[in-house]
């Protein structure tokens, strides 16, 4: 294994950060920090600089080269569920474990996603900008009741599932998708995709992202959805297609979208969501409340040694 200047090996953590009960389990080893806002380019040059054993992801992309750049690199550990920041391809073709927290913040993004929805459907920030600009729109406002409605869940692992029982709890009608999805309670309906479409009155998304299904959201399965349509997105922001989306919104086809994920992050100045009010955002914090932080940077940790030990036990 590779070791730092202390004798430590070296861990790469693509963040500032890291929950200091997961340093805690950590401290056997050297821990270098990219930076707050980490590049791939960054990531590169600090695996050659210090050729990790693990890097743990939260932030950016870790592709091949930053795999070639470190030969001691025997596993990469999301801090988090979704991988798809990782070329988990590259990383089988060299031998390095891709490993995720999978589960562990999934109350944090389904809360996420549940506030989303509530925004959407009782007009939430709108009617505030409204107030402090002097505005009382009691006689004239009318909000949408979730109470009877259909919700269609895309994804159905421990985000989809919390999303569902909060659903049912509005006494909502809950159908799902996902082909991988086993002894579901009985209050979700398991259909295929296009009934999601085409029943719903409002859409979350909860799956990952693959080469399958980038922009499943789209001009064509939104043209089918029920005019109206909310769309909730605290999933990838690859599973939108953000300007079918756009004139989605602008049409009326869709009422209103709440959106955790982008296609680029962090947003540039100028994007068109930030002049629609019926688009309501937020910078892909549904995982990030106190208790997540510390449940995906412990998980990440923990992910990060059982495969240390295992590489050790074989060696």
């Amino acid at each position: 294994m590779s070791a730092a200047a202390t004798g430590k090996p070296v861990i790469v953590v693509t963040a500032a950060d890291l929950a200091p009960e997961a340093l805690a389990l950590l401290q056997d080893f050297e821990l270098a920090f990219a930076g707050k806002t980490p590049t791939e380019e960054g990531i590169v040059t600090l695996c050659r600089e210090r050729n990790p054993v693990a890097i743990i992801v939260r932030y950016s992309k870790v592709g091949a080269a930053a795999m070639d750049a470190a030969p001691a690199l025997r596993v990469i550990s999301k801090h988090g569920s979704g991988t798809d920041t990782i070329d988990k391809a590259a990383a089988a073709e060299r031998g390095i474990q891709v490993v995720a927290a999978v589960g562990v913040n999934a109350a944090a993004v389904a809360e996420q996603a549940l506030a989303l929805l509530l925004a959407c459907a009782k007009s939430v920030v709108g009617l505030d900008e409204r107030m402090r600009a002097g505005h009382w729109d009691k006689s004239t406002h009318k909000s949408l009741e979730l109470g009877g409605k259909t919700i269609g869940l895309v994804g159905l692992g421990a985000i989809g599932q919390r999303m569902a029982a909060m659903a049912h709890a509005l006494n909502m009608r809950v159908i799902g998708f996902d082909p991988y999805a086993k002894d579901l309670p009985d209050y979700i309906e398991s259909v295929p995709l296009d009934a999601i479409w085409r029943e719903a009155d409002a859409v979350s998304l909860h799956c990952p992202l693959t080469d399958e299904n980038r922009g499943m959201v789209n001009a064509a399965t939104l043209a089918q959805c029920k005019p109206g349509v909310i769309l909730v997105n605290t999933a990838r922001g690859g599973l939108v297609d953000e300007e079918a989306l756009l004139q989605a919104v602008r049409s009326g086809q869709v009422q209103a979208a709440g959106l955790d994920s982008f296609a680029v992050e962090p947003m540039t100045a100028g994007h068109p969501f930030q002049q629609e009010p019926r688009v309501i955002l937020s910078p892909h914090i549904g995982g990030v409340t106190s208790a997540a932080y510390v449940n995906m940077g412990v998980a990440a940790a923990r992910n990060v040694l059982d495969v240390l030990a295992r590489a050790r036990a074989q060696a």
